[in-house]
């Protein structure tokens, strides 16, 4: 693992150790922390097994947390990181990565690169993504009381700081009020008893009638953030994920 600087933002490099297994491809990966958290262990750990598995060279940008760093500051730089890699090895040949607010965040910079003409990325991988940050779908009341891990209050409270100046429908924070045209294709993940999952099931009823390539993984009975877990069901999905970023 490499470490350089961009824009004031440490942006870490992970790549398989041996060389001749690395295979050329690219990823960027976003982590989750209701965009006032920093990176954890169980983030790197995932991150070091798809470089390992996939054979891709994954940048890891530590973005500046909220209230300190906003939406309308980190989409457009997360999005000058992905550029650069595009310009390197083509749109094909990189994948974007997220989970929770990551994975949010992961679908606005695709749709903020869409609008700049960057050419569709090979993958746009959504891990349980955080993709309304309004609050105000009402399947929250019904799967809250199930889900032991995210509260409806706490992370509108952490979205109103990252949203800062931006309404709570712009797409650099609710992604889920922004067009998939145009977008290369979606895989997603969602367990039942994660808040998230309304965003999700909505993402997908969008997509369908779009017609937008969108391959949905429902995890029942499984908590928010189950694919990156080290648990049979995370071994699962991470395997559906090395395969998607190597399409």
């Amino acid at each position: 693992m490499s470490r350089s600087d961009t824009s004031g933002w440490p942006v870490f490099t992970v790549a398989p150790a041996d060389p001749d297994a690395r295979t050329g491809r690219r990823a960027i990966y976003l982590h989750g922390g209701v965009y006032c958290y920093e990176i954890d262990p169980v983030h790197w750990r995932f991150i070091a097994r798809l470089a390992v598995e996939t054979g891709a060279t994954v940048t890891v940008p530590i973005m500046p947390l909220a209230p300190r760093g906003t939406a309308s500051v980190v989409v457009p730089g997360v999005a000058d990181l992905t550029a650069a890699l595009v310009d390197e090895v083509g749109a094909a040949n990189v994948s974007i990565l997220g989970d929770s607010s990551g994975g949010g965040m992961a679908l606005a910079v695709a749709m903020l690169l869409r609008d700049r003409g960057v050419a569709p990325l090979g993958a746009t991988v959504l891990i349980a993504p955080w993709l309304d940050i309004s609050g105000t779908d009402p399947r929250l009341a019904e799967i809250a009381p199930s889900d032991p891990w995210l509260a409806v209050a706490g992370t509108h409270a952490a979205g109103a700081l990252y949203r800062a100046e931006l309404p709570e429908s712009h797409p650099y924070v609710s992604p889920i009020h922004g067009s998939l045209q145009g977008l290369g294709p979606i895989v997603l993940f969602s367990g039942t008893r994660d808040i998230l999952n309304a965003d999700a099931v909505r993402l997908v009823a969008l997509a369908a009638a779009s017609g937008h390539p969108l391959e949905y993984h429902e995890g029942v009975g499984m908590i928010h953030n189950y694919p990156i877990l080290p648990m049979p069901e995370g071994e699962a999905a991470r395997a559906l994920i090395v395969a998607a970023m190597g399409r």
